[in-house]
């Protein structure tokens, strides 16, 4: 992780606060960034002060001339108004002498200027602050909205409306009778979200622990958006709060004695819910995450051993976008994924014995709204992040599977600079291409850095489009166990639902009616591939309409990988027409209606949560998406090119293979491994490619064993120069026939017709004639033959080409071979001839 530091307080406009910095605590973090806090001269006179986030100056708010101890503190956004909560600071005893027999007071000032002060509550348990900040324009709000949370478990809206007078002085409108409203009460846990103004608080029904959400609008209203029953038990744990500012965290064995309890959210619609109970023992240590949008909890027990007693005790949550961070120092660092939660492997645990763990600083972090932390020994606020940098470095170092596999989706999930990105990753698997034995490297990049190029655009595509190669994961994680529980779902209280509500609304109609196998897969494609195969071989053909709209969108696949394409290929790739693999790209692809040729219950799926999505935007996206598989592949082919500094001429047969092509025919391989198991188009070309290499590469027997096998594809274009590039040496001609077999029929004899050869006439011959009698029926003749016609008295010779002469007489345009018109019965004679001849070795 990386920390951005908030300097609260670089200086202050005020002489009495010089020397006067170690009483310094920051109060509260606004959802605007600016930061409030508070700080004594050393007459005990008690001073607040603002940050301003944007303008990273200081500004003096207001000063009370007492001793005394603040527990809570917010200001309006305007900085007209200064709310606050104070206690007299105990010295010998004494009551609070702000009011006779009152513990706390709740004051409410006026601050520009500064004016008058209104006594809000006087009363004996402790009450925290917090103003509204609608989301609206700059222009002053007529009225403030300002929560007051008791003590008593009961929770208060203030309407507080302003005027302005004497030119710009600020003062509260009818200041006697402020309208109040109740807005939850009986709760013994709650959590203010500052960021997305939404208060998450829990009651308890029948000993039953209640998560309820409420949400503060930009006007006075606010609604309750869920109820959510925990499967917690808060009975005896009394009342905490949570960002009703920032706590004071120094007494960390009191703070190791209390659950810790917190809500978190993103933009994607997640909903967790992170839990440790009290720790009794530090021999092992329980929390639980509720995965609220996925409809399961996950409960984590780590074992710590010896506990260091100079590590600082208290378990830590950290909010991270699309992770959850569990903390606790010196111990262990647990990174969860919260958009993908379902297999461990793609969470990230790190032990004490880890390097990382002495790296992270050794005392615990209050987690605010959103990615800020309070550091309760320092006071220092930070903004945490990942850092992308040493994520990848730790990928290249670390030699856990579990930790690979976990790093390199949390390394893309950052997001920044992906091209670069993704070439460092790609450098890191050349090297370690076998390196992991509980998956593929690159078949679970491929996967998922195609996932993360298209998940930003729509935030469902997580739920259409596959995350990860793999389904399931059955190695244990080295420290940690789990066990997983299905959860009751939210009950939504609205009906009518708008930005992050209505994603966690569709997360959660997904949880309750969809299965996981809904995540796009390419079985139907593997069929349609297989059927369109078959139909070339036996000559039968589909829709030429079908086929073409296949074509088509094979055409706009490469058409739009070259255009994102910014530097030139060294690779020889998407330089050729490969029908097959522009096939398979068409079929992939092909989502001329909405993602055409997929499993229906996807489509239907697509339909109902990609609405309001344009049909083009959508057409775009799956361009976009298997374009992006395409040319990840380029790249690893193209990387290891450079690598090994190879050269156009490698395309020639004539030569011996060098290490170089060796390497990079492993390379090819093994790409070819990744997708074929996936069922994933290759760039046009590969097939060639891969085949000439092997050609230089590999004995004949392990070649053609090769070629049985489907590792390598003969293609037209490899086929062709190979019959070019190739003498008739013994051993070329042993390998041209080889090839030749293996040749579907329809390419066989277009290759033949390069090959001036007996063996190449025979083919040719024998194909002939079996497109000549396929179909022949027998009928009378007559016994007496013309022999003029006839050089040699080999009457089974002779009476079979005059069968053959009859059948191409009968219908000529019908039985002549295709692209070789000199092909008849007596190029059929010539070559049986030579045949016999070879045979009798005369």
């Amino acid at each position: 992780m990386t920390s951005e530091t908030f300097q609260v307080l670089d200086y202050l406009q005020t002489d009495v606060l010089e020397n006067s910095y170690d009483s310094l605590r920051v109060l509260n973090v606004e959802r605007n960034g600016n930061i409030i806090y508070t700080c004594k001269d050393n007459k005990g006179n008690v001073f607040f002060g603002l940050y301003d986030y944007q303008t990273k100056q200081n500004e003096h708010l207001y000063t009370f001339e007492k001793d005394l101890q603040v527990i809570s503190c917010s200001v309006n956004r305007e900085r007209t108004l200064l709310a606050a909560s104070l206690v007299q600071a105990a010295k010998d005893g004494r009551r609070n002498e702000l009011q006779p027999g009152s513990k706390c007071l709740t004051l409410l000032v006026e601050i520009h200027p500064v004016n008058n002060v209104k006594v809000l509550k006087a009363v004996d348990s402790c009450i925290w602050v917090q103003f509204l900040y609608p989301h609206v324009e700059s222009h002053p709000l007529p009225e403030n909205h300002l929560l007051l949370i008791s003590e008593e478990k009961y929770i208060e809206q203030f309407h507080v409306q302003v005027i302005q007078e004497d030119g710009n002085k600020v003062v509260i409108k009818n200041s006697g009778h402020l309208p109040r409203e109740r807005v939850a009460e009986d709760f013994v846990w709650a959590q203010w979200d500052m960021s997305e103004q939404r208060l998450y608080y829990i009651d308890l029904k029948k000993s039953r622990s209640i998560l309820k959400c409420i949400q503060f609008y930009s006007n006075e209203h606010f609604t309750v958006m869920f109820e959510a029953p925990l499967d917690i038990s808060l009975s005896d744990s009394g009342f905490k709060l949570v960002n009703f500012g920032c706590d004071d965290l120094r007494d960390q064995e009191k703070l190791s004695k209390h659950l810790t309890l917190y809500v978190f959210t993103n933009r994607t619609g997640s909903l967790c819910v992170c839990y440790c109970p009290n720790i009794d023992s530090w021999e092992r240590i329980t929390y639980s995450v509720f995965y609220f949008h996925k409809g399961h909890s996950k409960t984590f027990t780590v074992a710590l051993g010896s506990v260091d007693s100079r590590v600082t005790k208290g378990i830590t949550f950290l909010n991270l976008d699309y992770y959850v961070a569990v903390y606790l120092p010196g111990h262990f660092f647990h990174l969860l994924n919260i958009q993908h939660p379902d297999l461990i492997c793609h969470s990230l645990f790190l032990t004490g014995n880890n390097e990382v763990i002495d790296m992270l600083p050794h005392r615990p972090f209050q987690s605010l709204s959103g990615p800020l932390v309070l550091d309760g020994g320092s006071g220092k606020l930070y903004r945490v992040l990942l850092n992308q940098s040493y994520l990848l470095e730790f990928l290249r170092d670390t030699r856990l599977d579990c930790e690979r596999m976990a790093l390199l989706h949390c390394v893309l999930s950052c997001g920044r600079d992906p091209r670069r990105l993704e070439a460092k990753i790609i450098q890191w698997i050349s090297e370690n291409i076998s390196a992991c034995h509980s998956f593929d490297l690159i078949q679970e990049f491929i996967i998922a850095s195609s996932y993360w190029s298209i998940y930003p655009e729509t935030s469902n595509m997580d739920k259409l489009l596959p995350y990860s190669s793999l389904l399931t994961w059955n190695t244990e994680i080295p420290g940690i166990t789990l066990v997983t529980e299905e959860i009751p779902l939210p009950l939504m209280k609205v009906h009518s639902f708008k930005g992050y509500w209505e994603k966690l609304n569709s997360n959660l109609e997904y949880a309750k009616y969809s299965k996981p196998h809904l995540h796009y897969n390419n079985g139907v494609v593997r069929r349609e591939w297989h059927s369109l195969i078959s139909e070339e071989k036996t000559g039968k053909r589909s829709s030429l309409v079908y086929v073409r709209n296949i074509l088509d969108n094979a055409i706009k696949v490469i058409s739009n990988l070259q255009a994102k394409t910014l530097e030139p290929r060294l690779t020889p790739l998407l330089q050729e027409e490969d029908n097959h693999q522009r096939l398979l790209m068409g079929l992939v692809s092909g989502l001329r209606a909405v993602w055409v040729l997929m499993v229906s219950e996807l489509k239907d799926h697509l339909l109902r949560h990609l609405q309001g999505v344009e049909k083009k935007k959508i057409e775009q996206m799956v361009l976009d998406y298997i374009s992006k598989l395409l040319d990840l592949i380029c790249q690893i082919l193209e990387a290891s090119w450079r690598k090994h500094n190879l050269h156009p001429w490698v395309l020639h047969f004539n030569r011996r293979a060098s290490a170089a092509e060796f390497a990079v025919f492993h390379i090819m391989t093994r790409i070819l491994e990744a997708t074929r198991s996936l069922f994933l188009p290759l760039p046009p070309g590969f097939h060639t490619l891969h085949t000439i290499l092997g050609v230089h590469c590999l004995p004949l027997h392990n070649l053609l064993h090769y070629i049985d096998n489907g590792v390598l594809l003969l293609t037209e274009t490899a086929v062709t120069r190979l019959m070019k590039d190739l003498d008739n040496t013994e051993k070329n001609e042993k390998l041209k026939f080889s090839i030749i077999v293996r040749l579907p029929p329809r390419i066989g004899q277009k290759i033949c017709r390069l090959w001036d050869h007996p063996m190449s006439s025979n083919i040719i011959s024998r194909n002939h004639v079996k497109r000549l009698l396929q179909d022949y029926s027998k009928q009378p003749r007559s016994s007496v033959m013309d022999k003029s016609s006839f050089s040699l008295e080999f009457l089974p010779l002779n009476y079979f080409i005059e069968i053959l002469t009859d059948v191409e007489s009968s219908n000529p345009a019908l039985y002549a071979f295709e692209g070789h018109d000199n092909v008849d019965a007596k190029f059929v004679e010539e070559a049986a001839l030579k045949h016999t001849t070879m045979l009798l070795g005369l």
